[in-house]
């Protein structure tokens, strides 16, 4: 493949033609540099979607009693958010081929302003629960961009560098979360718990930026296209499946218990709004930051094993999270929830780039090698990414409905954890089960010239 060029206002906007991450003479004199600049302004644009799709994790600690709305319906809106933004992952990953990354990160952006503005309008006492409803349903848009966001950068970077930069990219993005509550925390803290319009206004402004710095700085890639039979193979593949079970145990985690745990500090613990607001933001903010070294670790020890230790981990601080619910120690468990937040983190860096190494290491099972590896572990993984990504964020909606099934039959959190440590058992088990167990060794009499390329899971 020649060396890449751009062609300006080529369908509109700035394309490049020709891009191949693995030819490293290519990669070290060009592509290493447009690849960085593209996930740098990437970051950017998921780092506010993020913010807006949590949006209602920090709006519901502005709604007192004046609102009229009990726990239950609270964790609904927010369960409302996360469900859209779960189910719009899937088109905004095909967007993406058929409209061009910076194309899509620019619109993707805008469509912020939709859910914000809204929100600036109806966010009073006396709008009614439905209308509520409805705004936090646009606020999911956001989570969208995250689906776009990680197919784009996973085009620009070659196999060795995917966990480092999808983890980048991701943990960016997942930063929003923690920065979105730290803003919710400040006007708490200064204006007071009546004021939730001031957090919308600031965000309009931060919106239009993020769309502007992607319409100059970054690239759409012109290989990049919708691939129909890869999206058909990536469907009927189980290890489609199976990622996107176990990327529930890690993401949906992260994402479910963001959006709940000011609430839960509210309604377990009679936490005020700004004693739980400056909290919530703690365990979203570790759980981001540590997500690129989840990735890291994953490109030099092997995702699997990553994600099977973080899962007993998960496991075990969830157990604390249970024994400080029935002690009501307050202390134990803000220790064990944090701790259950940079574990997420640490998995979501860990199953995503399990992603093209298990795909990867399908190519090299059927006896394909270089470039032809290569290109089929790019297809089935960008193919695949969408549906994990969206499937995984449906596991924040079933954490949100759990936890309102357990304060609604309890008043309590704790039934909703016990529930969530079993999850985490079964993660483990698949996880060793399908990636990390050793296959039976094949008879000694088998002549070497009759074996065929094994499939090996140990290292992705």
């Amino acid at each position: 493949m020649t060396a890449p060029t751009t062609t300006a206002l080529r369908k509109g906007g700035r394309w490049i033609e020709q891009w191949d991450p693995e030819d490293e003479t290519f990669w070290k004199e060009k592509g290493e540099r447009i690849a960085r600049r593209n996930l740098i302004f990437s970051v950017l644009s998921e780092h506010i979607g993020f913010s807006i799709w949590t949006l209602w994790s920090v709006m519901v600690l502005f709604m007192g009693p004046q609102y009229g709305i009990d726990p239950a319906g609270k964790f609904f809106l927010i369960a409302t958010a996360t469900l859209v933004g779960a189910v719009v992952r899937v088109p905004y990953t095909f967007a993406v081929a058929r409209f061009g990354g910076r194309n899509w990160t620019v619109f993707s952006a805008l469509m912020l302003l939709l859910p914000t503005v809204a929100a600036l309008f109806v966010m009073k006492p006396g709008t009614s629960y439905t209308t509520f409803m409805v705004v936090a349903a646009l606020t999911g848009v956001g989570g969208g961009n995250f689906a776009s966001s990680m197919t784009n950068i996973n085009s620009f970077f070659p196999l060795r560098k995917k966990g480092w930069a999808l983890g980048l990219n991701a943990g960016g993005g997942n930063i929003g979360v923690p920065v979105v509550q730290l803003v919710g925390l400040l006007v708490i803290g200064t204006a007071g718990a009546t004021h939730p319009r001031i957090v919308l206004a600031a965000y309009i402004p931060l919106i239009v930026l993020a769309a502007v710095f992607a319409l100059l700085c970054m690239d759409n890639l012109a290989p990049v296209r919708n691939d129909t039979g890869a999206a058909k193979e990536a469907v009927g593949d189980g290890h489609t499946w199976i990622m996107a079970f176990l990327y529930i145990g890690t993401f949906g985690s992260f994402i479910g218990y963001s959006f709940a745990f000011g609430l839960v500090l509210q309604t377990q613990f009679g936490r005020t709004p700004l004693q739980a607001a400056s909290l919530t933001f703690v365990g979203p903010l570790l759980g981001s930051l540590i997500r690129p070294v989840g990735g890291s670790l994953a490109d030099r020890l092997g995702g699997a094993r990553i994600t099977l230790w973080n899962f007993a981990a998960m496991a075990a601080a969830t157990g604390a999270v249970v024994y400080a619910s029935f002690e009501k120690s307050l202390a134990v468990f803000l220790t064990g929830f944090i701790a259950l937040f940079i574990l997420t983190g640490l998995g979501n860096g860990s199953t995503y780039k399990m992603i093209p190494g298990i795909f990867q290491a399908k190519a090299l099972a059927k006896g394909m090698s270089g470039e032809a590896a290569a290109a089929y572990g790019r297809r089935l993984s960008g193919a695949s990414m969408g549906l994990i990504g969206a499937v995984g964020a449906l596991g924040g909606l079933g954490i949100n409905l759990v936890f309102r099934q357990a304060f609604l039959t309890s008043g309590s959190g704790t039934a909703a954890f016990v529930t969530f440590l079993a999850f985490y058992g079964v993660c483990f088990v698949v996880t060793w089960a399908v990636y990390l167990r050793r296959p039976a060794a094949a008879p000694a009499r088998t002549e070497i010239t009759e074996a065929k390329p094994q499939l090996s899971y140990a290292e992705v």
